[in-house]
């Protein structure tokens, strides 16, 4: 894609897609459904968020804007990291890992996916994609 025009994206006009009962996805740069090379949106989670088990297909850069989180890599429980205001983490093309709220702040994110579509396998087998261009 070659961009001639500057986009403006609002989030406030950015879909939320709920995620879990405390947490949900506002799309932003909306990957191939809106002409864009790459995905990202901001996640906002509520106290006790977690994620289930899951990986990407592509690596995954997580940048946290307000609250605290804590990730790691599935089977590297000893290796959690603490993430506040500022911090920015790549997680590992096709690794399986968690992040989860620390505290009862809520938590902003904002996820830059390297890949034009978001796709995130779980460990139950299931799948889900979002910025798929329409048919």
């Amino acid at each position: 894609m070659t961009t001639t025009n500057i986009s403006v994206i609002r989030l406030s006009e950015s879909e939320k897609v709920p995620f879990a009962q405390n947490s949900y996805y506002q799309p932003i740069l909306n990957g191939e459904a809106g002409g864009f090379p790459i995905f990202t949106g901001i996640q906002t989670a509520q106290a006790g968020y977690q994620t289930q088990p899951h990986q990407h297909p592509y690596v995954e850069v997580l940048h946290i804007l307000e609250g605290t989180a804590e990730a790691w890599l599935v089977g590297e429980d000893d290796n959690k990291v603490c993430l506040t205001p500022g911090d920015t983490i790549a997680l590992p093309a096709n690794r399986l890992h968690i992040f989860r709220v620390v505290g009862e702040e809520t938590l902003r994110l904002l996820g830059t996916h390297l890949s034009a579509q978001r796709i995130v396998k779980y460990d139950d087998g299931t799948q889900s994609v979002m910025g798929k261009a329409a048919d």
